[in-house]
């Protein structure tokens, strides 16, 4: 028998003591895909990568693993590897598989540094971006086992990873309920996060050792005791308070000292029925002093994540120094269970099968939704449903609404990406435009060397933002092609009516209905003409350049020229415009010797010519200045 035989038998082993119901030819075959891809490769630790995956395994057979999840957590890192795509995964190990590993793959990339989320919002996507609480569960055990072989990590960048599992990894942990690994997480992550602080708290149990003694264990057996000679038998097992969660109460509370924490020391009575737990209750009430304001009623009114306990602290309990505080438990076997292991207390699928995963989904959902109420979050459980969360080649996470496409995600990642869009490959492999992307998918974009996009596209982009660049990129890429032809048949009419044709500046445009037009509103007529919306002809009426022109032949228009016109045939506008004009009284530019001469357009249409010393010009609206010259 090699080597490798011999490991996989004693793993399987192991795995058929956690659960006997699986396909052991199917899970022999996941063990020798994970020697062939993972090779004498090593992980981030230093540790060979099929000892991780196996280690990470151990750490999950207390949840009594499915088939499936058994096979993920012995495959979680062949995405990252140059071994197998998740189709290739797909195919050879089926479509749940391929979820969970896609899953913890996308779960590893969530991290504090360099992120532009708060961490609240980063708790609420490790939690959103599973649909499934295995994947959850095989992410937390990897970060445990990556801890416990943190040593062949540098040091800045273990500390990076020990910052994200306590504040983002033990947090999620504990709002599912899962205490066991959330404790476990913070074991191993304080003393490398806050290895000063870790040394103090350790220090100060270590003198209250000295000081009383290791006292709690005779208080739990005189407590069982006690409890089974009122007929009520029990489990009883006690514990010292974690040093992260001690280090966490002495900062919130602004205490100095581990004496001055009421649960530092807790001993879990465990009963058989609901009912006995109420009566333990009373008959520990009357062995110690309780203390006011310290009784918790977690049965009657579970926590969010669906803990169930009584707590009571009370003093002078047998065999406990007078000035400890002792916090007290109590709670049935299943309450127990659940407590350790959270949502995923019975998450049995060789028991339930598919229906009741469905109705755990539910719950996880109802709760996390609970859960962001709880704190203040406002996004809601729709809104969880309704996100997805993809990966760049290079890792980076992309949010998006569920059912987006190739074409989506490369607009989110970069407008110019999108433009310049020509296929996509999600996973390794090649997709439609209109493929929709799932939860976990690696997406890499192929794209032009110049912007090629269809108006076809708008068909496929979900997201609005997506649209909008699309739309504009194509009105500017077809505007100076709408323009030129509204141009030309602009200046068509014109030469019908003879009249002279458009100048560079489009000034018999520049007064529209009597306001002054920018010379882009001038260009925006223009396109609309080109692109037929709008008739050539339609627009002579409304500009004022245009008013002492008889249009009988195309459009009869009753025009009364103002009074005030006077001497046009004195005066050639900029262009051959055949403007009204009139001379400002002011200056008055047509008495005496004729000097250089500048037109002003009035609110009424005119042109009013001053000459171009007149101090009026000064206050004039340059918009409205024209220049004119002396026939």
């Amino acid at each position: 028998m090699t080597k490798s035989t011999a490991d996989i038998s004693t793993l399987l082993e192991r795995v058929a003591n956690a659960n006997s119901d699986f396909d052991i030819d199917r899970v022999v075959r996941a063990f020798r895909c994970a020697r062939e891809v993972y090779g004498e490769e090593s992980h981030r630790t230093g540790v060979n990568l099929y000892e991780h995956a196996t280690g990470v395994l151990e750490l999950l057979l207390p949840f009594e693993p499915d088939e499936d999840t058994i096979i993920a957590s012995i495959l979680h890192h062949v995405v990252s590897k140059d071994g197998l795509s998740l189709t290739e995964l797909e195919e050879r190990f089926g479509p749940t598989v391929r979820s969970l590993v896609s899953g913890v793959h996308l779960l590893a990339s969530i991290t504090i540094e360099g992120s532009r989320n708060s961490i609240d919002d980063l708790r609420l996507m490790l939690l959103s971006v599973s649909d499934d609480m295995r994947t959850i569960l095989i992410t937390l055990s990897d970060h445990c086992h990556l801890l416990d072989h943190a040593e062949g990590i540098g040091k800045d960048r273990v500390k990076r990873i020990a910052s994200d599992v306590l504040r983002l990894y033990a947090p999620v942990a504990s709002r599912l309920g899962i205490y066991n690994l959330k404790q476990e997480l913070e074991k191993r992550a304080f003393p490398i996060c806050y290895p000063s602080d870790a040394e103090h708290i350790t220090g100060q149990i270590d003198r209250l050792r000295s000081q009383h003694g290791d006292f709690m264990e005779n208080t739990a057996s005189e407590l069982k005791t006690y409890l089974l000679n009122n007929n009520l038998p029990v489990k009883i097992d006690w514990r010292e308070k974690q040093p992260y969660s001690i280090f966490r109460k002495l900062n919130t509370k602004g205490l100095s000292s581990i004496e001055d924490v009421y649960d530092l020391f807790a001993i879990r009575v465990i009963v058989d029925r609901t009912d006995e737990c109420y009566q333990t209750l009373g008959l520990i009430h009357k062995l110690g002093r309780p203390m006011a304001n310290r009784f918790k009623d977690f049965i009657a009114f579970p926590k969010p994540n669906g803990y169930q306990s009584l707590h009571t602290t009370l003093l002078q309990l047998p065999q406990v120094p007078s000035d400890i505080f002792v916090e007290v438990q109590v709670r049935t076997k299943k309450m127990h269970h659940e407590a350790q292991y959270g949502v995923a207390a019975h998450w049995s699928y060789k028991e339930y099968g598919a229906t009741h995963h469905a109705m755990e989904q539910t719950q996880l959902r109802k709760m996390l939704s609970m859960q962001e109420s709880v704190h203040g979050e406002v996004e809601s459980e729709s809104t969880l449903a309704d996100q997805i969360y993809v990966l760049t080649p290079k890792g980076d996470i992309v949010e998006l609404p569920e059912g987006s496409t190739p074409l989506d995600f490369a607009f989110q990642v970069h407008t110019d990406l999108g433009l310049s869009f020509r296929s996509a490959r999600v996973n390794g492999s090649i997709v439609p435009l209109n493929h929709e992307l799932e939860n976990g998918d690696v997406i890499d974009i192929l794209k032009y060397r110049t912007p090629r996009p269809s108006p076809q596209w708008m068909q496929l982009l979900k997201i609005s933002s997506s649209r909008s660049k699309l739309k504009r990129h194509l009105y500017l890429q077809r505007r100076s092609e709408f323009i030129t032809k509204g141009r030309e048949k602009v200046n068509t009419e014109l030469t019908k009516h003879s009249l002279p044709s458009l100048d560079s500046d489009l000034s018999i445009m520049r007064v529209y209905d009597g306001d002054v037009l920018p010379f882009a509103r001038r260009e925006d007529l223009l396109m609309k003409v080109g692109q037929g919306s709008q008739n050539a002809a339609s627009i002579f009426p409304h500009l004022e350049a245009l008013r002492s022109h008889d249009f009988s032949k195309s459009k009869p228009r009753n025009r009364t020229i103002p009074k005030q016109q006077r001497k046009n045939n004195l005066v050639e506008l900029e262009g051959g415009l055949p403007m009204p004009t009139r001379f400002a009284k002011g200056c008055k530019p047509d008495d005496g010797k004729r000097e250089e001469i500048v037109g002003v357009i009035n609110r009424s249409g005119e042109v009013v010519i001053h000459r171009s010393g007149c101090k009026m010009l000064k206050r004039a609206n340059p918009e409205r200045k024209i220049k004119a010259l002396w026939k």
